[in-house]
């Protein structure tokens, strides 16, 4: 399917709380899935994200290309998450660790609980602009210890990736990303300042938030997310409302800002390039796993 940039969107519809679509597959992979198409374009260069519980292998391998595939494991993941690739990794990721897999002309890629594991997090494709659609692939793993915590009145906030409050994490994506992974009471008022050309995709976790923006504050529920334009460089101010601490994501990234092809796994500029990289999957030149 082809998407092509939206149109400029009016700030309060695009501020009204999205509720994810329910996933299942198999017996071991349940959650919710928001897709950029939900939200006016104010995800971009978010395509998509998975909120899942995963306790059993369940995709296999299976390619990426002209995209990013991002795994953010929450800190009460139960176990480890193995990860192979065509790129030659194959290791653990930890609970609260990240793992960006920049599939960029392709990757083979496959993630899957140790036995006895229960694997709760967010699955993340990037968009890529067209020029890096073609580069060659590359990964980032950011292990929980790297990453640096901002605490405050309230609130404990992982600084997951990217910069916040004056911070900066010492990984760096091929993209520009923030990704903040935190909690926060009644108490709270945690800011976090959207870089100027970046867009932001807030999300409720766990509990009840409420956040502040343009003016304004808005109530989410416990699965509901929304996603802001956040051209100007605006605050994002945020506390929980649920009667303990609620646990909340926020992404935001650089807006691409161009048309592109999605095919499953696949984002390309065209049709013609879609087709081009699933013959060449096909035909086994997108790599195997080690």
């Amino acid at each position: 399917m082809t998407y092509k940039v939206a149109q400029q969107h009016d700030s309060i519809t695009a501020l009204a709380p999205v509720k994810g679509s329910p996933l299942s597959v198999g017996s071991g992979f349940t959650g919710v899935g928001f897709r950029h198409g939900q939200f006016y374009g104010a995800m971009d260069p978010f395509i998509m994200v998975d909120h899942y519980t995963m306790t059993a292998p369940t995709f296999g391998a299976h390619p990426h290309a002209g995209l990013s595939a991002v795994t953010v494991l929450f800190e009460h993941t139960d176990g480890k998450f193995n990860n192979r690739d065509s790129l030659g990794n194959d290791f653990d990721i930890n609970p609260g660790d990240l793992y960006w897999l920049n599939a960029g002309s392709g990757a083979v890629h496959d993630e899957a609980p140790r036995e006895g594991a229960t694997i709760h997090g967010l699955q993340i494709f990037v968009n890529l602009p067209g020029r890096m659609k073609h580069r060659a692939p590359s990964s980032l793993h950011v292990k929980r210890e790297d990453m640096p915590t901002l605490n405050g009145q309230g609130y404990r906030v992982r600084l997951v990736l990217g910069r916040s409050n004056g911070v900066e994490t010492d990984a760096a994506s091929v993209w520009p990303a923030t990704i903040l992974d935190g909690f926060a009471d009644k108490t709270s008022l945690f800011e976090h300042r959207i870089q100027t050309g970046f867009n932001a995709w807030i999300y409720s976790v766990e509990g009840d938030i409420e956040f502040h923006v343009r003016g304004e504050w808005f109530t989410f529920h416990q699965g509901e997310s929304s996603a802001i334009d956040g051209a100007e460089g605006e605050a994002l101010t945020i506390r929980g409302k649920s009667p303990s601490s609620s646990h909340f994501a926020v992404l935001s990234g650089e807006k691409i800002n161009e048309n592109f092809v999605q095919h499953g796994p696949f984002a390309m500029s065209t049709q013609q390039e879609i087709d081009e990289v699933v013959a060449r999957y096909n035909a086994g030149e997108l790599g195997s796993l080690v």
